[in-house]
């Protein structure tokens, strides 16, 4: 049986996984994911009583009940780099006995919802509707170190989006990662706009904001709006769908996001003071999750 080394799964004195600081017995099963550590606290004030709490960086965690569900509410901060750090971590807490660093004979697997904002990039997708990212196209190139990539990823439609966007190569081979197909229905019901989403690895040049520092394409927005495969457009610009979907499906975990949109780069339109009404996205999602 494989043993995982100090060096690849550190484990912190207390029994910790390292980035995290979480040990396997606060991990639920439903998972809340959250870009903002701050907006931990905005979900666990739904919960009915809290068992568990911890901070470390940008990882705040809060394991609380919600109407008799257990559910982990966990920040991961910024970008698809932090979603590796967060994805693996959790699997471990899941499927790694921490005592004899081996896996367990038995596979757990956890049900992650990430709840975002976005911005809007069809006339669609007007500031403050949700939308629900059925694939992500990951501008990151965070699951092209992974094996497997192909296996979980719709080849297809990387071909064609490539094609038309006429891509680069120099910035790295994009990939499509989806969503889990019984997650979507459950959460996105049918409130929820359902679409692709680019998943960006920068919030200015790689969402094609043009300020001191010139882009590359700046035709890229347009491209993208333009784009449409198997009768669906690309909705949205966030930062972390498509490493949270891609590593799920490596990993054997349900995964899913859905975002407010607080700006339309279409319509040029932003709305700053989303914090005000993003708690409705959450309280959906606690609901249905």
């Amino acid at each position: 049986m494989k043993r995982f080394a100090e060096s690849e799964l550190i484990i912190n004195a207390d029994g910790s996984c390292f980035h995290l600081h979480l040990k396997p017995e606060h991990l639920a099963d439903k998972v809340i994911l959250v870009g903002d550590p701050a907006r931990v606290n905005t979900v666990a004030k739904h919960f009915d009583s809290i068992e568990f709490e911890v901070s470390s960086r940008e990882f705040h965690t809060i394991t609380g009940t919600y109407m008799g569900k257990r559910i982990t509410a966990q920040s991961h901060g910024i970008g698809c780099d932090n979603i590796d750090i967060v994805m693996n971590e959790l699997d471990t807490l899941a499927n790694i006995d921490y005592m004899t660093r081996t896996e367990k004979p038995e596979h757990r697997t956890l049900t992650c919802v990430r709840i975002g904002t976005c911005g809007g990039l069809q006339p669609f997708t007007p500031t403050g509707c949700f939308v629900a990212s059925v694939k992500s196209i990951g501008f990151d190139g965070l699951l092209n170190y992974y094996a497997g990539r192909n296996e979980v990823c719709d080849l297809e439609l990387e071909k064609a989006f490539c094609e038309h966007m006429r891509w680069n190569p120099v910035k790295g081979a994009p990939y499509v990662a989806v969503a889990d197909k019984g997650l979507i229905n459950q959460i996105a019901a049918n409130d929820m706009v359902r679409g692709y989403t680019v998943a960006c690895g920068g919030f200015y040049g790689p969402q094609g904001r043009r300020l001191r520092a010139e882009i590359a394409d700046p035709d890229q927005n347009e491209k993208i709006e333009s784009f449409e495969y198997d009768g669906m457009k690309v909705c949205n610009f966030e930062m972390e769908s498509s490493a949270l979907a891609g590593l799920a499906s490596l990993l054997g975990h349900r995964a899913m996001t859905c975002c407010m949109v607080i700006a339309n780069r279409y319509a040029q339109e932003m709305n700053t003071e989303y914090k005000n009404s993003i708690d409705t996205l959450i309280r959906l999602v606690l609901d249905r999750i």
